[in-house]
């Protein structure tokens, strides 16, 4: 994988939770914690844009569609 550095600017309270994790072994330094802490927030990011597109589909007619492909004679699908 390939790494990029980055310069930021956290919080003093935050940065002493961040080492008090390096100091248990939570993490194995900054950059592991930033890069878990990034990863995981893009992940629940994505995860809830995910669930808000969920959110705005038509359970009803959705399930209608399901059942009409259901009824629907399987030779008379088109090839792909």
């Amino acid at each position: 994988m390939a790494v990029a550095k980055v310069a930021i600017s956290i919080d003093h309270t935050q940065l002493r939770k961040i080492d008090s994790f390096i100091k248990r072994k939570i993490f194995k330094n900054r950059s592991q914690a930033f890069q878990v802490s990034i990863r995981e927030t893009l992940q629940n990011l994505e995860s809830d844009q995910l669930a808000q597109e969920c959110a705005k589909l038509d359970v009803a007619f959705e399930q209608n569609l399901a059942d009409l492909g259901l009824t629907e004679d399987i030779k008379s699908w088109p090839k792909y």
